[in-house]
């Protein structure tokens, strides 16, 4: 019999269609051909994409110039723009402000055709240490109150181009999914004094039915409520708010479980397209931020990754009611990635 679960972060339920229950080889990758043509992220081509705002360069090389491992620019073609200031204003009973932010692009690798899961792990760390700098940076300017750090692998999941690449956006508000864990996060610690997270990052060890792996103190899960098939949820196992107070070794240790579990996906998936986001702690310096929003943050949010291979379609009901029907029970999803020998290629 299917199954409504509830989802006690964001607050909504999950139908999980047991009888339709789907298997791996029941997806079918419907990913249209993105080979050849010209790339302006390919080394070579600096010139035609915005000057560079970080690189990991190789000694002697100069910016906007051949010789970098990672590459950071302007998106040239921003959906928030970097100039102004918010001037919120009231339309009758409607609010709007202009559309200040950043948008920015970072170029994961100069070679064209490697995924992320198939880079070194010394590469893979490069590219998460960029994601600390970029944050870092970013909430330095006061305007913007969230940095979100996400990546679309594919032209089902809403990659223009197939170079490697992260995207960057910085919002003068709390995005709404991200109010709403603040929110669920914060009055759970009013009632009990422990992080939400935290509390079901231990159920779920202890239970271990979810868990699809831990390396070195990251968890990967499948979430008891996932809106997907194979959706994941990648988080410290101590808590932690920020994402930018991530050590070396947090980075190591991270990079290893993110490079395991798309492996695991691409292995048992056939590579498939996919969504990952970070959601980490708001910018608590941020200007015009409400009274007392912050004063538990530091305890009761836990940053976290989330990955959504992107097997199957959003359509009516899920947008008419906000329940998502997922036909692969997440205990099913877990137990298949787990079994993946990732050495032996499958």
């Amino acid at each position: 019999m299917p199954e409504l679960r509830h989802d006690p972060i964001q607050r909504r339920w999950v139908i999980i269609a047991t009888e339709r229950g789907r298997r791996p080889s029941d997806f079918v990758k419907l990913e249209p051909d993105q080979s050849g043509g010209f790339c302006p992220f390919d080394e070579g081509n600096e010139s035609k994409t915005p000057p560079e705002v970080y690189a990991i360069r190789r000694p002697g090389t100069k910016p906007d110039q051949p010789g970098w491992d990672v590459r950071v620019v302007p998106n040239k073609f921003p959906a928030l723009m970097i100039e102004g200031d918010e001037n919120r204003e009231g339309v009758g009973i409607f609010d709007k402000m202009n559309g200040i932010g950043a948008h920015e692009v970072v170029i994961e690798s100069p070679n064209h055709d490697i995924s992320l899961s198939d880079q070194s792990l010394e590469h893979f760390e490069k590219i998460v240490r960029t994601y600390q700098l970029r944050l870092l940076d970013l909430k330095k300017d006061l305007r913007f109150k969230y940095v979100l750090i996400f990546k679309n692998q594919g032209i089902t999941a809403g990659a223009s181009l197939s170079h490697p690449h992260t995207q960057i956006i910085a919002t003068p508000v709390t995005p709404r999914v991200v109010s709403m864990e603040l929110e669920s996060a914060r009055k759970h610690y009013e009632l009990k004094e422990r992080c939400l997270f935290c509390d079901i990052i231990r159920q779920e060890m202890e239970n271990g039915e979810r868990v699809i792996c831990e390396v070195d103190g990251m968890v990967a899960i499948a979430p008891f409520a996932s809106r997907f098939p194979f959706e994941v949820f990648i988080a410290p196992t101590k808590h932690s708010h920020d994402f930018c107070e991530l050590d070396k070794n947090g980075i190591t240790a991270l990079s290893k479980c993110m490079k395991e579990v798309l492996t695991r996906l691409k292995l048992a998936l056939n590579d498939p397209p996919y969504n990952f986001m970070l959601h980490t702690c708001p910018n608590v310096e941020a200007r015009s931020r409400r009274a007392n929003y912050w004063t538990t943050l530091e305890h009761d949010f836990h940053w976290h990754f989330e990955i959504i291979p992107r097997l199957v379609r959003t359509a009516g009901f899920e947008w008419g009611t906000g329940f998502y029907i997922n036909p692969t029970p997440p205990e099913d999803a877990a137990k298949y990635l787990r079994e993946i020998d990732i050495n032996a290629g499958g």
